[in-house]
């Protein structure tokens, strides 16, 4: 820790408010991730818009995410992640309400990439406060379960937005989204105390050097290797109830159930896979077989039926949530990567597996306009493994002595604040 850093200890009790409310932020965030997924049919009917068409309305999200995530660690880095995560999921909120009165697709795709923006913001400075907050040893659990909480949000805006769409439309079901999210971002500027997120007094250095995060190896490995399945983790998201209502014949309400399948329980592959990427080092082992297993299955998709549906989407997202658990993680074993980057570190990885995300996503809705989505379910599914290879390039962590640094973050109820 640096011993010019003279803010006071968090307590326990400091520490546990400030990780619900961040974990909070996070369900909401995902939420209004997702909430646009079911509107989709919604929202080519109203401005006269196909399928190819509204994946490049996800895909907007995504670039707007994928291009601030390194923008997003610098300003953490210099200005405190608390104030910049905080900042990013407002920025979320208020483009979330506006896009309820959006006149055109054009805007309503400008809101979509101002919404990733806010997005990008939150994401990286946010998972890099949480892991500040406990030391070293004790950041699998809390790690896991604020990475899988988006889990929760996206399967409460899949299943929300399937209901609340045909019920007020599309337009009343965004908007909602926005609000209550802009209520958790007053919540949090309560609860989450000023010394956890605040810029070091070490200040970042001035000179010509790239700092480390953005030059090691390893992180862009890892963005690579995981483009596959993060289009599809949200083209599957996004997809599943236009699918089910529009092939299989499932009403909105029962197409919005499965699409919860293939989010809500990743929410246990997180706190078990975090605490067991800290205990054992071998993760490209760990990935690999959590990647291969749950992304593998999309390609059954078109053959399932409505039982093997859920099937499907319980393996993806037990899957989902542990491969992205433990690639959180990760930086933390790599002593070539100071401890004030590591939000940078994620927010690199995050930003290349956004940007080729947003190409499969966009890829996945022009093969459905082109071909059929029989076709587009089996190409995902190929995807996840291909670009998994990219992880031949991901330094091992295996070895005596391996583990996370210890000197980043505050010991609850002891130590300095990051």
């Amino acid at each position: 820790m640096d011993p010019n850093d003279r803010r006071e200890p968090l307590t326990a009790t400091t520490v546990r408010r400030a990780t619900v409310t961040l974990i909070a932020l996070r369900v909401g965030y995902a939420y209004n991730w997702f909430s646009i997924g079911p509107a989709l049919p919604a929202i080519g009917a109203w401005f006269a818009v196909g399928p190819a068409d509204w994946g490049l309305l996800l895909a907007a999200f995504l670039v707007g995410a994928g291009l601030l995530q390194v923008p997003a660690g610098f300003l953490a880095r210099r200005y405190g992640a608390r104030s910049v995560s905080l900042t990013g999921v407002a920025l979320l909120a208020l483009t979330s309400v506006a896009s309820a009165f959006a006149p055109s697709f054009a805007v309503l795709f400008a809101l979509r990439l101002g919404a990733g923006v806010g997005a990008a913001l939150f994401f990286s400075p946010a998972i890099g406060l949480v892991a500040s907050l406990y030391p070293s040893g004790q950041r699998g659990l809390p790690v896991g379960t604020f990475t899988t909480a988006f889990s929760g949000g996206a399967a409460l805006g899949i299943i929300g937005s399937s209901l609340l769409v045909p019920e007020v439309g599309w337009r009343v079901a965004l908007g909602l989204g926005g609000v209550a999210l802009g209520a958790l971002v007053l919540a949090g500027l309560a609860l989450v105390p000023r010394s956890a997120g605040a810029p070091s007094a070490r200040r970042p250095a001035t000179g010509r050097e790239l700092p480390r995060a953005l030059s090691f190896g390893g992180v862009w490995a890892i963005g690579f290797a995981f483009i596959g399945l993060e289009g599809a983790s949200f083209a599957t998201g996004q997809f599943i109830v236009p699918y089910g209502v529009t092939v299989e014949g499932w009403s909105f309400g029962v197409a919005g159930a499965v699409g919860i399948a293939y989010v809500l329980p990743s929410l246990f592959g997180g706190p078990v896979a975090g605490p067991f990427a800290e205990a054992h080092t071998n993760h490209r082992t760990q990935l690999v077989v959590v990647t291969v297993v749950g992304g593998g299955v999309l390609a059954l998709i078109p053959f399932a039926g409505l039982a093997g549906a859920v099937a499907i989407g319980i393996v993806f997202s037990l899957g989902y949530g542990a491969a992205y658990a433990v690639m959180y993680i990760l930086p933390h074993f790599w002593p070539e990567i100071p401890a004030d980057q590591i939000p940078l570190a994620i927010g690199l990885l995050n930003s290349v597996q956004l940007a080729g995300g947003a190409l499969v996503s966009y890829l996945f809705g022009w093969v459905v306009s082109v071909r059929s989505y029989a076709f587009a379910w089996e190409l995902l599914g190929g995807l996840v493994a291909l670009t998994l290879v990219a992880l031949v390039a991901v330094p091992a962590t295996r070895g005596p002595g391996a583990g996370p640094r210890a000197e980043a973050g505050p010991v609850p109820s002891g130590a300095r604040g990051p």
